[in-house]
C-alpha cells in the first residue's frame, strides 16, 4: 500500500512540474465508475481459508467476480491514456490469482524484501488471499515474486506494475489536459453562431462585358422616316 500511495504523489508532482493542473480531474468521465468500488469491496469480503474442495472453489468464484467487475469498469474506460497499462495488469493478476485461489507469494522475495512478519504469517497459513507459493502453484511467475526492499519492503507481481504504471500515466495524462469526456460531434466544430462570419471575403459579380464600343449608342439604330412623310421643319 505505501508503494501505491508513494506513486500516486509522485505522479501529481511529476504532473505539476508538466504545467498540469489537478482540477482537469473535473473534466474526466469515467464510464460505469460504481463497477471499481464494488469490484475492490468484494476482495475485502470474508472468504473460507480451505485449500481444497469447497472452501477453495468459494474463494476463486469471490476473486473472480472482483476481477471480472474491474476489468468491465476497466474495458469501459480504455479510450483514457494509461488504462490499457492497467487492463494488462488486471488480466495477469486475474489469471494467477483464480488459478491458485490466491496469490502466491515467492518465500525468497519476502526475504528480500525485509518482511520477516509476512514470512511467518505465511508460514503459519494466516493469509487467506496470499500463501507461500509452492512446486504445486500455476503461473508461478505472475505471482508475487519481485521484491521491493526498505523502506518500502513490499513484493510486487508482474501484473501490478502494469498497474502502477498505468496508473501514472493516466494521472499525468488527465493534469496536462490531454484528455476529455466526450469530444464535440463534427457538424459543430466549425459552427460559431448565427451570424458568423465568412471564412473568406465575398465580391459582387462583374457585369457581363458590354457588346457596343465607347460612344457608341447602346440603343437600336433609328429607322428612316417613310417616304413622303412630314418631319418637323419642313
Amino acid at each position: 500500500m505505501s508503494l501505491l500511495l508513494g506513486i500516486l504523489v509522485l505522479s501529481v508532482v511529476i504532473g505539476y512540474i508538466a504545467g498540469g493542473r489537478l482540477r482537469n480531474f473535473e473534466c474526466l468521465e469515467l464510464r460505469w465508475w460504481l463497477l471499481a468500488p464494488i469490484g475492490l469491496a468484494i476482495q475485502l469480503l470474508p472468504v473460507p481459508d480451505g485449500r481444497h474442495g469447497t472452501d477453495l472453489w468459494v474463494r476463486m468464484a469471490v476473486l473472480a467476480a472482483s476481477y471480472v467487475m474491474l476489468l468491465v469498469f476497466t474495458a469501459r474506460n480504455a479510450r483514457i491514456p494509461g488504462v490499457p497499462l492497467i487492463i494488462i495488469g488486471l488480466v495477469l493478476n486475474m489469471a494467477v490469482v483464480t488459478a491458485n485461489g490466491g496469490m502466491p507469494v515467492s518465500e525468497d522475495a519476502v526475504k528480500e524484501s525485509g518482511q520477516t512478519e509476512l514470512l511467518d504469517m505465511l508460514r503459519n497459513d494466516e493469509g487467506v488471499k496470499h500463501h507461500l507459493m509452492t512446486s504445486e502453484d500455476y503461473l508461478r511467475p505472475l505471482g508475487d515474486v519481485i521484491p521491493v526492499p526498505g523502506p518500502v519492503k513490499q513484493v510486487l507481481s508482474v501484473g501490478d506494475l502494469f498497474v502502477y504504471a498505468g496508473l501514472a500515466w493516466l494521472i499525468v495524462t488527465v493534469m496536462r489536459g490531454r484528455t476529455r469526456a466526450t469530444a464535440p460531434p463534427p457538424e459543430a466544430e466549425g459552427y460559431r453562431g448565427r451570424h458568423r462570419r465568412p471564412s473568406s471575403e465575398t465580391y459582387p459579380e462583374e457585369p457581363p462585358p458590354s457588346k457596343y464600343l465607347p460612344g457608341e449608342s447602346k440603343g437600336p439604330p433609328a429607322e428612316p422616316p417613310p417616304t413622303g412623310a412630314r418631319t418637323s421643319g419642313t
